[in-house]
């Protein structure tokens, strides 16, 4: 191979090359252990700046987009609070029946927990059982989107 750059002349021609005695540097011991010998106590240094995942655990993860968390919101709360619904223009009205589209509230099911006085429409990705029997006893929709 040609020489490009420059000769190298360090410590040639020398017997042990700067290692004082030519009987040291002979084994392991003078780098602090053979293979991945001292990772957790005297080459930590050097691991957390080249092999940072030498440790630890590696491999399969669940997708967590795929997991949907439930969201649920009880009947009660969207007849108690439905004019609340009205005035910040969540809901709207339609002759008798009130529109309440859940996912604009944060919710994706409801439930059916409590009375329902009033005849909601509402719109939702799920309902439960008792909740769509309640709302169509009272008189609305439950409109699955």
């Amino acid at each position: 191979m040609i020489r490009t750059k420059r000769k190298i002349t360090k410590l040639r021609g020398s017997r042990s090359n700067g290692g004082g005695c030519t009987k040291k540097r002979r084994g392991a011991g003078h780098k602090g252990g053979k293979g991945r010998a001292g990772g957790k106590k005297h080459h930590w240094t050097w691991v957390v700046k080249f092999d940072p995942d030498r440790f630890g655990k590696h491999g399969f993860k669940r997708n967590k987009s795929i997991v949907t968390k439930i969201n649920p919101v009880n009947l009660e709360y969207l007849d108690t609070n439905y004019e609340k619904f009205i005035n910040k223009g969540k809901a709207t009205k339609e002759g008798n029946s009130i529109v309440i589209d859940v996912t604009e509230l944060g919710y994706n099911k409801v439930l059916g927990k409590g009375k329902l006085l009033n005849p909601l429409t509402i719109k939702s990705p799920s309902f439960s059982n008792s909740a769509e029997e309640k709302i169509e006893e009272a008189g609305g929709e439950a409109i699955v989107i």
